[in-house]
């Protein structure tokens, strides 16, 4: 079953669409000089109102890169999924709750994610590692901090709230890795202070001021097509499970084009060289894999296909997958083993069978029903690594990354319709997406 989505997983964010001007409420700027007054006024010892045009606060908690989420259940069938969603809450809440743990909120520890000008509301991320205490209530709702990647495929990917909702988590937990990491100027050493908001920082030696701005590292990720454009490419990594097969990919260097890293890529991975290089779509891409902590969490992430997109080390707080079908001049594979353990032509044909009888909806209504008892304070069931299987329940044969990354729809893309074959002229080449309205 191949997936078609209006949009890439961790893209899409309703609350980025656009940076309000500088005197606007809902800007950073302003909205920041609004965040300061509000967390110097105690509700307890002061009657002074909140500033003139104060837009409403909204926090999302993360603790060792977890969201803070909630779930739910809408309908009486027992067939119902559940829905999970972000843990938002208001900002007195959150000046309470780690007021509790003894810890006082500062400006300083909020960063921007976004406004919604219709609901004049600006939204906050807060890193709340330190505060193991911390698991806020309100009401009926019962929270729980979830990893990013088993919400990212717990995500009902037909339901554009939820995406929505997992791309504000994505950009959220971005800036936040980038925000540790940074901590120290890399050219003088001393200490950085957040500036704006927390979208940049700046030394704090008054011989320096280096600004700094949030990593974002490109990676190209490509479809390798032959001459018929009958057969695809595929590679394997020596951490995959078994019968897992993707796309090429590699961090672009220094001084190289796009079109170049393509290249440069398959040829050192496969021995394959390419000639024409056609652009598909792009997809930011969280670090998702800097808090593995169980044989539970690696099998989560190897069964559904999600570790292959390029697994950057913690250094790397986001990369950009640049999407490309690139045309192979060449069709002889010399595989470097330090790189691959294997990579194969595959007709269109198997490639095809393997997408009708992988259950990606299985998996995330298996995993959706997962956070659900997470929430709840119920243990974790039994492996999730059962529950990728073809529909006579013998495992599937092939396999592919799952329906929120790009390596899916490239290959889907290639698989259910027609691509261009090389040669064509550029302004008519551009192929039939299975991702819409980018």
């Amino acid at each position: 079953m191949s997936i078609n989505l209006n949009a890439h997983a961790f893209a899409g964010n309703p609350i980025r669409s656009k940076t309000p001007k500088a005197h606007d409420p809902l800007s950073p700027s302003s909205a920041f000089q609004s965040l300061k007054t509000h967390l110097l006024q105690n509700p307890e010892t002061t009657s002074l109102p909140p500033p003139p045009k104060s837009p409403h606060f909204k926090v999302l908690p993360f603790r060792k890169g977890r969201p803070l989420a909630s779930s739910s259940i809408t309908g009486n069938n027992d067939d119902d999924v559940p829905s999970w969603h972000l843990g938002w809450i208001s900002l007195p809440d959150c000046k309470y709750f780690l007021g509790k743990c003894g810890v006082d909120l500062t400006e300083d520890s909020l960063v921007y994610l976004g406004s919604k000008v219709e609901d004049d509301v600006v939204y906050w991320a807060v890193d709340v590692s330190g505060e193991s205490r911390l698991v806020p209530e309100s009401g009926d709702k019962q929270f729980c901090f979830v990893e990013l990647r088993t919400l990212m495929v717990a995500t009902d990917w037909s339901d554009s709230i939820a995406m929505g909702e997992l791309a504000i988590a994505g950009h959220a937990r971005a800036l936040l890795e980038w925000h540790n990491l940074s901590r120290f100027c890399g050219h003088c050493g001393e200490k950085t202070i957040p500036k704006e908001a927390g979208r940049r920082k700046q030394c704090s030696n008054e011989s320096c001021k280096k600004r700094i701005y949030p990593r974002v590292d490109p990676v190209v990720i490509m479809l390798v097509i032959d001459r018929e454009n009958d057969r695809a490419l595929l590679g394997r990594q020596s951490r995959f499970v078994p019968r897992m097969w993707s796309c090429l990919a590699g961090f672009i260097e220094p001084g190289e084009s796009l079109e170049e890293a393509v290249r440069r890529e398959t040829y050192e991975e496969a021995g394959i060289e390419v000639g024409e290089v056609v652009y598909h779509s792009s997809q930011p891409w969280p670090e998702l894999y800097a808090y593995l902590n169980s044989l539970e969490d690696h099998i989560l992430i190897l069964v559904f296909g999600y570790v292959l997109d390029i697994v950057g080390p913690s250094s790397i707080p986001c990369q950009l997958m640049v999407g490309f079908f690139a045309y192979a001049k060449s069709l002889e594979i010399n595989v470097d083993k330090e790189e691959l353990e294997d990579a194969q032509w595959h007709s269109r044909e198997v490639v095809r069978k393997a997408l009708a009888v992988a259950e990606y909806k299985k998996a995330q209504k298996t995993t959706a029903a997962k956070v659900d008892q997470m929430c709840k304070g119920v243990e974790k069931g039994r492996s999730l690594s059962a529950d990728f299987n073809v529909e006579s329940g013998e495992l599937t044969p092939m396999f592919f990354p799952g329906p929120f990354a790009i390596a899916h729809h490239l290959i889907s893309t290639w698989a259910n319709q027609d691509v261009p074959t090389a040669g064509v002229e550029a302004s008519l080449k551009q192929p039939s997406s299975s991702i819409s309205n980018l």
